[in-house]
C-alpha cells in the first residue's frame, strides 16, 4: 500500500521529481507515481486522489510549471497533507509556478517546497518527516540521514 502519492502534470517535470522518487526509494518507502493535469484531466484527477486516499495514501507530492494548479487542486480535494514542487519554466525561470503553488487561499493549504530538484528531494523529506510522527522506523531512518550529511561536511576537506 502506497504511502505517497506523486501526481506530475506533465510527463516533462519528470526530471525534477526524479530527484523525490530516488530519496523515496533509498528508504524503501511505497509510493506511486502518475501524470494528471488539473487542467486536462481533471475529472480523473479528482477520481484518482479519492481512490488512492482510499487504498491508504497519507500524503500527496504535487509538481507541476506554469500556473502549477496542480497542488492546490489536490489540495482542495482532500484533507490529507499535499507538497508542492514548483517546476521551472523557460519563461519566468519557475517564478510562475512558485507563486501560484504558495499562493493558497486560506483553508486549502499546501506546503511549498523551492524550485526544481531542491524542491523535489525536499518535498520526499518533508513527506517521510510527515509519516514519521507515527512510524519510528521512518524517523530513525531520516535521523540517520541526517546525520549522514553532517557526518559528510565535516569531513570534506578543501585543497588551497
Amino acid at each position: 500500500m502506497a504511502k505517497i502519492s506523486i501526481i506530475m502534470g506533465s510527463s516533462s517535470d519528470l526530471e525534477i521529481v526524479q530527484e523525490a522518487i530516488d530519496l523515496l526509494k533509498e528508504f524503501k518507502i511505497d509510493f506511486t507515481a502518475k501524470v494528471l493535469s488539473a487542467h486536462r484531466t481533471p475529472k480523473e484527477l479528482a477520481k484518482y486522489v479519492e481512490v488512492v486516499s482510499r487504498q491508504g495514501t497519507r500524503v500527496f507530492i504535487c509538481a507541476a510549471g506554469g500556473a502549477a494548479a496542480l497542488a492546490g487542486v489536490v489540495a482542495s480535494l482532500t484533507s490529507l497533507p499535499v507538497i508542492g514542487i514548483p517546476i521551472e519554466t523557460k519563461s519566468l525561470k519557475g517564478l510562475d509556478s512558485l507563486l501560484s503553488t504558495v499562493q493558497m487561499p486560506a483553508g486549502i493549504p499546501v506546503a511549498t517546497m523551492a524550485i526544481g530538484k531542491a524542491g523535489a528531494r525536499n518535498a520526499a523529506l518533508f513527506a517521510l518527516q510527515i509519516l514519521g510522527i507515527t512510524d519510528k522506523k521512518i524517523q530513525a531512518r531520516l535521523l540517520a540521514y541526517k546525520k549522514q550529511m553532517r557526518t559528510k561536511i565535516i569531513k570534506t576537506k578543501i585543497k588551497l
